[in-house]
């Protein structure tokens, strides 16, 4: 039976609403701090425990019920009256939601980068030392 037939498969809702979020895999997967492999067997899954569901929903940026309640319908529904619902709270929000800042994440990668370029400088510095001091006692 495929999984579009089966109205309760969480692991397929969490697909959509990723795919309707504009979401890969892979950024789910890194605001989840695990990988991509971990979120495609995730969405293979027809149940899910409680907490990884609140961990999901936080990522996608939807409640729990809305999680759990998805269906293609409803979303399809949603979007066709959206501008009837502009000021009510629906189930999605509006835009990315990130659970980190990325110009953080930026920063961070570029610091991480500046310091394992000056160990690089580091070891090359002390390998031309060694080489030197090496030819000078010859």
């Amino acid at each position: 039976m495929s999984t579009l037939a089966k109205p309760n498969h969480i692991g397929r809702k969490i697909s959509r609403i990723r795919e309707l979020r504009d979401m890969k895999q892979e950024a789910l997967a890194q605001a989840l701090g695990t990988n991509q492999q971990a979120i495609s067997a995730l969405e293979n899954s027809e149940t899910i425990d409680d907490e990884k569901l609140i961990a999901v929903a936080k990522a996608l940026g939807v409640s729990v019920e809305a999680l759990k309640n998805f269906s293609d319908e409803a979303a399809i529904n949603y979007f066709n009256n959206f501008y009837d619902n502009s000021g009510s709270n629906g189930a999605f929000s509006h835009g990315p939601v990130f659970t980190f800042n990325p110009l953080d994440k930026l920063m961070e990668s570029i610091e991480e980068n500046k310091k394992l370029y000056e160990r690089l400088l580091q070891a090359e510095k002390e390998k031309t030392e060694y080489l030197e001091k090496i030819l000078k006692d010859k």
